[in-house]
């Protein structure tokens, strides 16, 4: 599960004021404040067939202490809503997950403002309206239940939710890197509460293979760290640069080709080789251009000077003997 929901019949006490206050800027009231409790995410497969390590979970609670609550992953500051105080990682006595593991869950409590803002927002929490939430993390390692092999790099080729022998794949997450947010939403991932997921870059650097893969087949929001983001432009860029010098490049090799066909074969029409030309890739000009150049190579081959002379034919002069 790597999305949530928020808990019901939760009533605060003292202690919770008390470590909300570490993160207000002045001292609020109990009656000031509004405190539920929220399920974050938990070990169980979810519906994009992934799942947290309970480690992971361990981790994720930490790292998700004091962090933001906002909608539908809007980076936007009027969107945030509320933020979490206290994290912590239970398990469920009977309950096992989808692959038979005992149920581990990521729970936290969290506080937001009363105010006139707030009082619609919190009639829908009470109500059971506004429930499911989602978190926005990023994991280091991604690994195939069926292979035990990192889904990084393409060294597993099991698709998620595909059955291999009585096995079905799904994704196992650990190492956890950040959290970011998290988030009301309307679908969440997991069933019980997903995670919209992120790119780690480890040390600036990134596999833009997995990247890729990622933007393709993720159906749900993909969040990015500012520097994440640069990174990726970064990339863009550099790509783009030289993609332009590529252009040119075969720009002048078309050029180039269409000169030596002039001189390997006069009688060709130009333009429609030249049209040809412009539509080849770089290895097949190249291939065309080594062609022409080699048959040129053999029309222009000097004769040596001391070379044998040729014999000359003399004519019959038979009818001149006597």
């Amino acid at each position: 599960m790597k999305d949530g929901y928020v808990e019901k019949g939760y009533t605060p006490v003292k202690e919770d004021f008390d470590k909300i206050r570490q993160y207000t800027r002045k001292d609020f009231s109990e009656e000031e404040l509004y405190v539920f409790s929220v399920t974050l995410c938990s070990n169980d497969v979810d519906r994009d067939y992934e799942k947290f390590s309970v480690s992971a979970l361990y981790e994720l609670a930490k790292l998700f202490e004091g962090k933001t609550g906002i909608k539908d992953h809007s980076m936007k500051s009027s969107d945030q809503t509320a933020r979490i105080f206290e994290t912590q990682v239970e398990k469920s006595e009977g309950r096992k997950t989808a692959d038979g593991e005992d149920y581990y869950a990521l729970r936290a409590k969290a506080y937001m403002v009363r105010n006139d803002e707030n009082k619609s927002f919190i009639t829908e929490i009470e109500a059971g309206i506004k429930k499911e939430v989602s978190v926005s993390c990023a994991m280091n390692s991604s690994v195939c239940s069926v292979c035990g092999k990192s889904r990084k790099g393409g060294a597993c080729n099991h698709i998620n939710g595909r059955k291999y022998g009585d096995k079905i794949c799904f994704s196992i997450l650990s190492d956890a890197a950040d959290a970011y947010e998290w988030s009301f939403v309307a679908v969440p991932a997991q069933r019980d509460a997903g995670v919209t997921k992120s790119f780690n870059l480890k040390n600036g650097d990134f596999d833009m293979t997995d990247i890729k893969k990622s933007l393709i087949t993720d159906e749900n929001e993909i969040v990015l760290s500012n520097k994440q983001a640069k990174e990726i432009c970064a990339y863009i860029e550099e790509r783009e640069e030289l993609a332009a010098l590529g252009e040119e490049y075969k720009k002048s090799l078309v050029k180039e080709l269409v000169s030596l066909c002039a001189k390997s074969i006069p009688e060709m029409d130009l333009g429609v080789f030249g049209g040809v030309a412009s539509v080849m890739t770089i290895k097949e000009l190249l291939s065309f251009k080594n062609a022409f150049e080699k048959q040129q190579a053999v029309k222009t081959m000097p004769l040596p000077q001391l070379g044998a002379a040729q014999k000359k034919s003399h004519k019959n002069l038979n009818e001149f003997r006597i």
